[in-house]
């Protein structure tokens, strides 16, 4: 399995960043990389792009999650927190407020987003 990229590199924002300026550039990411919205043949690149990119938001966005990322990398949530524990929280629907359908909805996007219950 290839080493996780750093969530802040994953984002393109600095350690720095402010909790606006990860979901603004989650929001931008999450929208050119979603999966339903490229061509088939890249489909399955965008899948693998988008869920490294809802995982780095996920923890970002978390001020606990963050703190421990911050201080341990990738071990501090690879050792306290499960995948669904990761996502447990995020709240992805603010992300896409406002913005219509865009596609959205069925295949990957219900797949990851489904289960929380979210309107988008």
């Amino acid at each position: 399995m290839a080493a996780k990229r750093d969530y802040y590199e994953v984002l393109g924002v600095k350690k720095s960043a402010s909790l606006d300026e990860i979901k603004k550039a989650y929001r931008e990411l999450a929208l050119r990389h979603h999966p339903d919205r490229v061509p088939h043949e890249q489909k399955k690149e965008a899948e693998e792009k988008f869920k490294e990119i809802s995982e780095a938001y996920a923890v970002l966005s978390d001020s606990q999650k963050r703190a421990l990322y911050d201080q341990y990398g990738h071990a501090g949530i690879d050792q306290r927190f499960t995948y669904e524990d990761i996502f447990k929280g995020a709240d992805f629907s603010s992300i896409f407020e406002g913005l219509g359908d865009f596609g959205f909805g069925g295949g990957l996007f219900d797949e990851i987003f489904g289960d929380f219950g979210f309107n988008i």
